[in-house]
């Protein structure tokens, strides 16, 4: 299905406003001591920015597994997103499912504060791309 210029912008719009609002979610989560939590939401965040961007140009994927691939298909081999960038949001995802699925592995602080800066890098580096474009 081929969006329309307005509808596009309209749905580029509301996912870039759920990865801030869902980035916002995580500093209350790790004022809280979360981190299980707090690794999910930021994973979301990040995923819900790389969806902006692959509307913005048109790119479909299916699967979260199919951003993570389409991002670097389309971002990282042609240097518009960082490699360390790229590497950064295929981590999270990991580190998001490990989380969520599995039982025994425990997410920690020292797991989630180094991630928060990158995040907000990563989120900035998606926008600045979309307004490229736009």
């Amino acid at each position: 299905m081929r969006l329309q210029d307005e509808n596009r912008m309209i749905l580029i719009n509301l996912r870039l406003n759920n990865a801030k609002t869902t980035l916002d979610e995580v500093f209350f989560l790790v004022q809280n001591g979360k981190w299980r939590t707090a690794a999910n939401r930021l994973y979301y965040a990040c995923f819900y920015a790389a969806g902006a961007l692959l509307i913005c140009y048109g790119i479909t994927a299916h699967t979260h597994s199919g951003v993570i691939n389409r991002l670097g298909l389309h971002f990282v081999t042609k240097g518009l997103i960082s490699l360390e960038q790229g590497k950064f949001y295929s981590n999270l995802f990991y580190l998001r499912q490990s989380g969520d699925y599995d039982d025994w592995f425990d997410i920690k602080e020292t797991d989630v504060l180094p991630r928060l800066d990158p995040a907000k890098n990563f989120i900035e580096t998606i926008e600045r791309l979309i307004r490229e474009k736009s």
